[in-house]
């Protein structure tokens, strides 16, 4: 077994998230969840990391909650579960806030709050033999990690309760047919094209991807007139940053911008 539960690698400007207890089938308990704030913490605070790319090893992307771990003192049970979502909502909480797109990449079956964390992800990409189930019901649970936020928003109210409710299995094409998706990919050519696109976003405006990510997380809340202003302020923020004084004198020039996160 990995000494993590989520190992952090950070290179060329891209935040390496890997969750790697592939013998347990990467399982969510309190180690888990801390380790994932931790790294998220990581993430959010470190200038160099202009984008998050999240991974999974082994047969399974997730299996979802740890069954052993939640069975095994009745008594304490909501008490551990408050302490570790506690980690593991913050984790989601720095991650969706964080000026650094992220990109998770599903290589195999992803379960319970895997899901919702694949729906908090601003580019979610999966293998074709992928796939996607609830789990949550089938333990009596309501779904964490975001799933209550992001779900009714990537794939709508109707499809979310269908998913969460009835305990559905969804195909990879299912899930991108639904929303939950940006894309499917040959099996094989998953990591190259995650990886790419993470390279692609670590590559452009941070600043700027971080206040859009935010107007999008307002958006669905906000009336008309107080998003507007919001993103008037949002847009005069990005005047202040180097990366676009420096885009627009670029592109006066005709020369191909270079960002660098400032």
């Amino acid at each position: 077994m990995s000494e993590r539960a989520v190992r952090l690698d950070i290179r060329d400007g891209i935040g390496h998230i890997t969750l790697c207890q592939p013998a347990r089938g990467n399982p969510f308990d309190q180690r888990f969840c801390s380790e994932l704030c931790e790294v998220a913490i990581d993430c959010d605070e470190n200038p160099a990391v202009r984008a998050v790319l999240i991974r999974a090893e082994g047969k399974y992307f997730s299996v979802g909650a740890d069954l052993k771990w939640l069975g095994r003192e009745r008594e304490l049970l909501p008490r551990h579960l408050k302490a570790a979502t506690a980690d593991l909502h913050m984790a989601v909480s720095r991650l969706a806030r964080s000026n650094a797109p992220v990109v998770i990449a599903v290589h195999a079956l992803a379960t319970g709050g895997s899901v919702s964390l694949t729906a908090m992800a601003d580019f979610a990409i999966a293998a074709r033999s992928a796939s996607f189930y609830a789990a949550f019901n089938a333990i009596g649970f309501v779904s964490d990690s975001g799933g209550t936020f992001y779900l009714p928003r990537r794939v709508g109210s109707r499809k979310a309760a269908d998913f969460v409710m009835l305990n559905e299995h969804w195909t990879a094409e299912q899930a991108m047919g639904y929303g939950l998706l940006s894309r499917v990919v040959d099996d094989a050519s998953l990591e190259a094209q995650a990886l790419a696109l993470a390279r692609q976003l670590a590559d452009g405006p941070t600043q700027t991807f971080g206040e859009m990510k935010r107007l999008f997380l307002s958006s669905s809340e906000q009336p008309l007139e107080a998003q507007l202003e919001l993103e008037a302020r949002a847009i005069a923020r990005c005047a202040r940053t180097d990366d676009s004084w420096n885009a627009i004198q670029s592109v006066l020039a005709k020369r191909k911008p270079v960002f660098e996160g400032r």
